[in-house]
């Protein structure tokens, strides 16, 4: 609920603070503009005329919820939840302190409501560009406040006001990170490696991860975060059925580039159930 984290939004336009009227059905800003919450209990927060993308689509975000629902990236999920405990404890939160996570590309906000369940009293923010996602990001934990927002422009969070900042498979803007986090907080990134799903690229066309990935990511960091630690790699093998290989597809990039027909055809010459490689690497990062 918005109201959970009301404390940590500001004004996408000027930074301001804002605050729940009319029963929460409306975030107004010290410096007074007004951000109606629609009634599925999430706001989009966008300065200037609106936003600029609008991600993904419902069938898009359908697919996420089907796949990521059948538990298949369930090691993902447990790398995420342990990696922000330990960036918590890292930092010697206290107890009942309510420490704030942001998610980057929250999505619907499986990811999210796993930390959240995993880390007593921790109030996340879920931002995504995607109205589709939002509707069922706001409804995916109680202590979850769903936000449509421009990852790549002023995130609409006050300075120095989160305690970790996740971002899976999603946009990374280094700057604006670095603004929002506390002195001691870290932005914890999954990146898909090379050699994830390798068994699917070749018969369903689908380009590979480009090598050097993470070099480039802490590259582009530099002056706003740098890295703590070495990254870690989180494998494992997948069983999938065709469903879930087309859900798995189904929500990511390769969706736009492949036509459904075609993929469909690809699809179902693979065997009726298969071995698929998950590979990411989990990097933290502190304010530089």
């Amino acid at each position: 609920m918005l109201s959970h984290v009301i404390d940590v939004l500001a004004d996408p336009i000027d930074g301001s603070p804002l605050s729940g009227v009319d029963q929460f059905s409306r975030l107004v800003s010290e410096s007074g503009h007004s951000y109606d919450v629609a009634r599925q209990g999430y706001v989009t927060l966008a300065a200037g005329k609106g936003l600029r993308y609008s991600g993904d689509d419902s069938d898009m975000i359908a697919a996420r919820e089907t796949f990521l629902s059948r538990g298949h990236f369930a090691p993902f999920v447990e790398a995420i939840s342990h990696t922000v405990a330990d960036v918590l404890d890292d930092a010697e939160v206290p107890e009942g302190a309510e420490p704030v996570i942001v998610e980057i590309g929250a999505g619907t906000g499986y990811y999210l409501s796993h930390v959240l369940d995993s880390i007593e009293g921790a109030r996340g923010v879920g931002i995504d560009v995607s109205t589709p996602a939002a509707k069922l990001l706001s409804k995916c934990h109680p202590r979850v406040g769903a936000v449509v927002a421009d990852a790549w422009a002023r995130l609409p969070i006050q300075d120095s006001s989160v305690d970790a900042i996740t971002v899976v498979f999603a946009p990374r803007n280094a700057s604006e990170f670095a603004r929002v986090l506390k002195p001691q907080g870290e932005v914890v990134v999954m990146t898909p490696n090379v050699g994830h799903l390798s068994e699917l690229r070749e018969p369903l066309g689908i380009i590979d991860v480009e090598k050097g990935k993470i070099d480039r990511m802490i590259a582009q960091a530099s002056g706003h975060l740098v890295p703590v630690g070495e990254p870690e790699t989180v494998e494992f093998v997948m069983n999938l059925d065709q469903a879930s290989i087309a859900t798995q597809i189904g929500m990511s990039p390769s969706a736009r580039h492949i036509h459904p027909d075609i993929l469909a055809e690809r699809i179902a010459t693979l065997p009726s159930s298969m071995a698929v490689t998950a590979r990411a690497t989990v990097t933290r990062f502190t304010k530089a």
